[in-house]
């Protein structure tokens, strides 16, 4: 039986910049939870950002898969793209990222093969090898408390995660006869009719582990610049050095993940990301919960080493009125050459996020167009 092997393009992962910013921009989400606030608040907002973002042309829109945090109601990344999937109809959507040591690489393989059934050619497989969690919480997910094996098994796991999305397992290999469905699988069976198209894989990252593997291997790289910025310009280096060409990419291409939180007025934006630093430092400090209020972060009385905390965090979030996020976007852009930024922006309240979206999408001068249908 003869096998089509699932195919890339390379437009699929390289976007365009639009209106005056220097590179693509795209959303990263948490589905961030406010106190006073449901998961279903939250999930009623990142509609509401992906259909902007998509009005107004933004390249992707990315959930990130994290876990046992009352303010982050994003474990399950492929639910939530399944729902954006139904009310967008032109954004990449995908997952930033999907944390490959805590699932079977069979299941990731149906869940984004179904994804891509009911979006075709809209969706990114991004992975990651951290937990996005605790250990406790991890070993929970994985049913074992050998933690570090998932990390180390990284590049093999991914491998047999590839040899499902193509359905490609050698002869002789114990899979070879298990198949992700949906899938490429289908257009081998009489009738079928299966695209060979299949979601991009990208490899995330906030060290060099992942940025030498994605170079090697010649994929496309995401960097988590907005909890590891001083490591973003070493990685993107090593992962261009790194980087061989490949069936996916010809030549390297990194986007950066960036917190940045626009508002009409300078001090309301230092109010807003102060208490997104609170929320921070609980989650540090073994007490997450959901994000507070600005109010709540004025009243909270910081120790100084909560205080310098803060200040840490928030020196790398660009925040402020529209034009001071641009220049600190175009600044970021010009000190580390990444091919495009993926905005996140963080703050209690949903029309504070919502606006923030659209503030920068001003500050570009980025396309009016009509929202998705």
């Amino acid at each position: 039986m003869s096998r089509r092997h699932p195919t890339v393009a390379e437009d699929e992962i390289r976007g365009t910049a639009q209106g005056t910013a220097p590179v693509p921009l795209s959303v990263l989400d948490l589905v961030t939870v406010g106190s006073g606030r449901t998961a279903g608040d939250a999930l009623r907002t990142s509609v509401a950002i992906a259909r902007l973002t998509e009005s107004r042309g933004f390249h992707r829109y990315w959930v990130a898969e994290h876990h046992s945090m009352p303010g982050v109601a994003s474990s399950s990344p492929a639910v939530i793209l399944a729902h954006l999937a139904a009310h967008t109809s032109r954004i990449r959507l995908g997952s930033g990222g999907v944390m490959l040591p805590n699932h079977a690489p069979l299941v990731i393989a149906e869940q984004f093969g179904t994804l891509e059934a009911l979006a075709p050619g809209r969706i990114d497989l991004g992975l990651g090898r951290a937990p996005g969690t605790d250990g406790a919480t991890a070993a929970a997910l994985r049913r074992s408390d050998r933690l570090r094996e998932g990390a180390d098994d990284f590049p093999e796991q991914l491998m047999e995660l590839t040899r499902f999305l193509d359905d490609d397992f050698p002869d002789g290999h114990p899979y070879r006869r298990i198949h992700a469905v949906p899938g490429p699988v289908q257009a081998t069976s009489p009738g079928g009719v299966q695209s060979p198209h299949r979601p991009p894989v990208w490899l995330l990252g906030s060290s060099g582990f992942s940025a030498q593997l994605a170079g090697s291997l010649g994929l496309p790289f995401a960097f988590a610049h907005h909890f590891s910025a001083q490591n973003t310009v070493p990685a993107l280096d090593l992962y261009r050095e790194s980087f061989r060409p490949s069936a996916v990419l010809d030549e390297p291409y990194a986007l950066i993940g960036v917190s940045a939180l626009a508002t009409d007025d300078e001090k309301e934006a230092r109010r807003q990301v102060r208490a997104a630093a609170l929320s921070m430092i609980r989650l540090r400090t073994g007490r997450p919960g959901l994000v507070p209020t600005p109010e709540e972060a004025e009243a909270h009385e910081f120790s100084p080493m909560e205080e310098e905390f803060a200040r840490s965090w928030n020196a790398n979030v660009i925040h402020g009125t529209a034009d001071e996020v641009r220049a600190g976007l175009d600044d970021l852009h010009k000190r580390t050459g990444a091919d495009e930024l993926m905005l996140t922006g963080n703050a209690h309240s949903g029309d504070v996020r919502l606006r923030s979206y659209e503030l920068v999408a001003d500050a570009y001068g980025l396309p009016e167009a009509a929202a998705a249908s």
